[in-house]
């Protein structure tokens, strides 16, 4: 099946690396060790969870203990919000002020409406039709009962990368706690905790060829957030249950794979994705979402007016290409993906989406397939919509 197909579905998961899945493999059979244990044959696991995180924290210019390892990027999430939240509270702040922005991921946004739940107030700021928050408008949010600002680095629908560096620094200078879920960024952008001036970073191992289930906290010191899990006290009390090393060394090791290349494959993907931005722009009644210049190397997204997104998945898929829509509707909803109502799409033409996020084994024959195929099926499900008008060749909402 792979060999005919052609996966450009990156933003959603990668496949794990030969690199990752041999440092890992050792970990299953033959050094399988508890870390937490004793014996000689145990800690030879703790050291390799060690490097693990030296390793990762490098790739970051982090120091290893700010390194934390969790089960992923929700997790992560999790923790920096409800964390900093009960830090708060330990400090005699039972309630306060978090700004966050209105295309977060549901990891984000879900667990401020939790928080808000619990009486504190939640800024969700808007965001231009490019998917950009303005700094200037983090600055103006902000109160003096704000305890944390949590801005993603890179969108995950769009690719929209955000000025966080520029952000940090606003937060730094009104000594709020940042946080950045940068899920998306981490292996396929430079990201350097010091220079983006952030508290808490959140990352994802199977997002750069790392495997499912495993992820990390950057947490700055002196900053040490309660545990979000209770239980045996790994991760230096801070977050229980037995350390996932195979997960570690295989994050780490896809990690600084990611990293050792990423000037040559940022370019590399960035004049495919340009060639489909290019290809696809050109189609009547199709538009490019997220910033033009300011996006992710290998993330190109769209909107064809007159189709629906999860038609114009199933046609592709038929074809051999696996790709993603930002209109996935939920059982109680048909509303589009929050993101590309964030950015000002109307839900008609919102409901049209593609996503095409592209990696490590795409090529230039797979670009040219997916140009193909993509005005194809454009052009085939206009004709069996009811909101494409045959005659005029345009959706029924200008007529």
């Amino acid at each position: 099946m792979r060999d005919t197909m052609i996966y450009a579905d990156h933003a959603a998961t990668t496949a794990v690396t030969d690199t990752a899945l041999t440092a890992m493999l050792p970990h299953f059979t033959r050094d399988y060790g508890n870390p937490s244990s004793l014996y000689r044959f145990a800690q030879e696991g703790k050291t390799h969870l060690e490097q693990a995180r030296a390793q990762v924290a490098a790739c970051l210019n982090a120091r290893p203990e700010e390194i934390y390892f969790t089960s992923g990027g929700t997790e992560a999430d999790n923790w920096a919000l409800r964390g900093v939240a009960e830090l708060m509270a330990l400090k005699g702040k039972k309630t306060g002020h978090i700004i966050t922005s209105a295309i977060e991921h549901h990891a984000i946004l879900h667990t401020a409406e939790y928080l808000e739940k619990q009486g504190y107030e939640v800024t969700c700021l808007p965001v231009d039709r490019d998917g950009l928050v303005d700094p200037a408008a983090v600055e103006a949010a902000i109160r003096p009962d704000t305890i944390l600002i949590s801005v993603m680095a890179a969108n995950n629908e769009i690719g929209t990368i955000q000025p966080i560096a520029e952000i940090g620094a606003i937060a730094r200078a009104h000594k709020v706690l940042f946080h950045t879920d940068a899920v998306q960024a981490v292996g396929h952008i430079p990201v350097d905790v010091e220079a983006w001036n952030v508290d808490l970073l959140s990352l994802s191992g199977h997002k750069f060829g790392g495997p499912k289930g495993i992820g990390a906290l950057y947490m700055k010191k002196p900053l040490r957030l309660p545990a979000l899990i209770q239980g045996g006290g790994q991760e230096k009390g801070r977050r229980s249950g037995t350390e996932n090393v195979p997960g570690a060394v295989g994050m780490a090791a896809a990690l600084k794979e990611a990293v050792d290349h990423l000037p040559e494959e940022m370019a590399r993907l960035s004049a495919l994705r340009d060639r489909l931005i290019a290809g696809l722009s050109a189609l009547p009644y199709a538009s490019l979402t997220g910033h033009p210049v300011k996006r992710l190397p290998g993330t190109a997204s769209f909107v064809f007016e007159g189709v629906e997104g999860e038609a114009l998945l199933l046609h592709l898929d038929a074809k051999g290409i696996c790709a993603s829509s930002g209109s996935a509707c939920s059982s109680a909803s048909l509303d589009p993906s929050h993101v590309l109502l964030a950015i000002g799409l109307p839900h008609a033409i919102a409901h049209g989406s593609l996503r095409l996020s592209l990696g490590a084994e795409n090529t230039g024959e797979d670009v040219d397939t997916i140009l193909r195929e993509v005005p194809a099926a454009v052009a085939y499900l206009r004709e069996m919509s009811p909101v494409w008008d045959k005659e005029t060749q345009r959706p029924t909402w200008e007529l």
